[in-house]
């Protein structure tokens, strides 16, 4: 039985025909603006996040009080996995590729599963939704969604299928720096994901100190970030100043399926760090992270990690 609750219907049409048309455009960016998820769309860094944010958000829905969804980095939205952003690398197959088909998976990840299968109406797995089109599958007419994004072709996809949407305001715009403005919302109640490319090494600073900035003005909000597990010491030092930022509970999972290459390059997998998590959370990812270790896993010492201190 699933346990999911659908809010908005997902205006598919205009969102699959983007999708279909998004690996094609050829506008060359600024090299600041240069990453494109659709590269690594349905990876194993996006199976962790997703469930964990399908997680975060059914614990929102739980109460009827309305909320506000907050996505920093949004992207396009949804990516098509035919596209040849997609099949550059193929990351998709070692990630939602491996869940797709395969039976016996506990009920948290036939949930997410049920809101991937959403996305592909025709039953073939080849269109992956983003955060924002999972978030708006789960949010409710209530509730609000505040998008970010910078990337002038990723913007353009997002506004055609999202700005239009009831409740949801898509921004051209730095979301480290608009995140100050979106918070606290008047229900005093929020859902912030923050997961930039990380690229370079300014956004692990960046992080931080918009994640400060928030907190200061909204300390009771529920907080969740995504980093990338590669070797640099920002992303090692990640989870402890994050621990230093919460005002009381937090929760750290990080999922490892691969070894870096030969110079030590490649994402051996990823973190997400939760401030204000719910406390069905840990237990939730308990039960769930031995799991994706073993069907994720690319190499004999793929492993796991969760920390949580509550309050």
């Amino acid at each position: 039985m699933s346990h999911l609750h659908f809010g908005r219907p997902l205006s598919s049409g205009n969102l699959l025909l983007s999708l279909r048309v998004a690996p094609f455009f050829r506008i060359a960016p600024p090299a600041m603006l240069a990453y494109r998820h659709a590269f690594h769309a349905g990876n194993h860094a996006d199976v962790l996040k997703h469930i964990t944010l399908m997680l975060l958000l059914r614990h929102m829905n739980a109460k009827d009080k309305p909320y506000r969804y907050i996505d920093t980095h949004a992207g396009a939205g949804g990516y098509s996995l035919e596209g040849q952003y997609a099949q550059k690398k193929g990351e998709y197959e070692k990630g939602i590729g491996r869940l797709w088909a395969r039976e016996g998976l506990p009920t948290v990840v036939s949930d997410y599963l049920e809101l991937v299968q959403r996305f592909n109406p025709d039953g073939a797995l080849t269109q992956y939704p983003g955060s924002p089109a999972l978030a708006q599958m789960m949010l409710r007419e209530q509730d609000q969604m505040r998008l970010f994004e910078m990337h002038p072709t990723d913007h353009r996809i997002l506004t055609s299928f999202m700005a239009e949407a009831p409740g949801v305001t898509v921004y051209r715009a730095d979301g480290f720096e608009g995140l100050k403005g979106q918070v606290p919302p008047s229900s005093r109640r929020a859902l912030v994901l923050m997961d930039p490319s990380y690229e370079g090494h300014a956004d692990y600073l960046k992080v931080v100190t918009s994640l400060r900035a928030a907190i200061e003005r909204f300390s009771t909000g529920v907080y969740m970030v995504w980093y990338p597990q590669v070797q640099k010491l920002e992303a090692a030092q990640l989870p402890k100043r994050l621990q230093a930022l919460a005002p009381k509970s937090w929760l750290h999972a990080r999922l490892t399926v691969q070894q870096p290459d030969s110079q030590g390059f490649g994402l051996a997998g990823s973190g997400v760090f939760i401030i204000n998590p719910p406390h069905t959370l840990h237990a939730e990812l308990q039960a769930l992270l031995p799991v994706l270790t073993e069907t994720l896993a690319q190499y004999d010492g793929a492993n796991h990690l969760l920390v949580q201190h509550a309050v």
